[in-house]
């Protein structure tokens, strides 16, 4: 099972980001945090990387649905958004499987509450 559920877009990066806030908006996740990690390794390391940016996603309803289930699966959260641009110029963005992620975990009630964060990721990528 991937990890990832994934989609090339043919929208520019920063539109890309955009797009990807606003759709997540619609299934009720705000965007918790920003990481620009083409920026943080210019910064720390001196290193060009191709624009990065990660999107930590969180629908409070769900969360604290998970949370109310397992204590510790708040390692797993925020649900990470990636937006990049490869080097051919093309633009992927990339959810979190939910699924993949919490069935390791063992407990039946927090996999079928992935199974709808999963169906909501798809719904957000496949609207891209």
């Amino acid at each position: 099972m991937d990890y990832h559920i994934s989609k090339k877009v043919t929208l520019g990066f920063d539109q890309a980001v955009a797009k990807v806030t606003e759709e997540l908006k619609k299934e009720g996740f705000g965007v918790l945090t920003e990481i620009d990690v083409q920026s943080t390794m210019k910064k720390k390391m001196g290193i060009d990387f191709r624009p990065y940016r990660i999107l930590g996603a969180c629908n409070p309803k769900f969360a604290h649905n998970a949370l109310s289930m397992e204590d510790k699966v708040g390692v797993l959260l925020p649900c990470n958004v990636v937006v990049q641009e490869h080097e051919d110029g093309s633009v992927e963005v990339s959810a979190m499987d939910p699924l993949s992620m919490m069935e390791a975990l063992g407990n039946p009630a927090l996999s079928g509450l992935a199974r709808q964060v999963q169906a909501s990721m798809k719904r957000v990528i496949g609207s891209l």
